[in-house]
């Protein structure tokens, strides 16, 4: 009789370890379950923070590009005056050279912003005035500093 009660309380031992088993499967389903709806939750918090990051990003990067464009912009107008500069000294070159009184001397020409500066020396004060007024002619002009010295001889 032994050997029967050994397999019934083997039997018992195995049917309550097997309950026992059963009952931790179900307290860790709920843990489980718990923890997967905590990491949805978090994954969807994450992917709000996400959408909300990519959308600060995306208009940092439009004002960016706007400032970039605005700067360029500002840029190429200033490399305009730069080229309108220039070809307002290479007009008053020109048409001083062309001036029969002016074109056997020297005259230095420098424009900034359209001023043009006159530097050097003239013949005579009708031909330091004629210089100012062949300047003053070209267009894109602002004024005119005529720092021209009559020589005397």
């Amino acid at each position: 009789m032994k050997p029967i009660r050994n397999k019934t309380v083997v039997l018992l031992s195995s049917l309550t370890m097997l309950l026992a088993l059963g009952a931790c499967d179900r307290a860790g389903d709920r843990t489980v379950g718990e923890k997967m709806d905590s990491a949805a939750s978090k994954t969807q918090q994450a992917g709000a923070e996400a959408k909300r990051d990519a959308k600060d990003a995306t208009a940092s990067a439009g004002s960016a590009a706007y400032g970039a464009a605005d700067s360029t912009k500002q840029m190429g107008a200033t490399a305009g005056d730069k080229i309108d500069d220039a070809t307002i000294t290479a007009k008053v070159n020109a048409s001083l050279a062309a001036d029969k009184d002016l074109s056997a001397i020297k005259i230095d020409v420098d424009t900034q912003n359209g001023v043009v500066t006159l530097s050097g020396p003239a013949p005579t004060a009708t031909a330091r005035e004629r210089a100012s007024e062949i300047a003053r002619s070209i267009k894109g002009v602002n004024s005119v500093n005529n720092q021209l010295t009559v020589k005397a001889g």
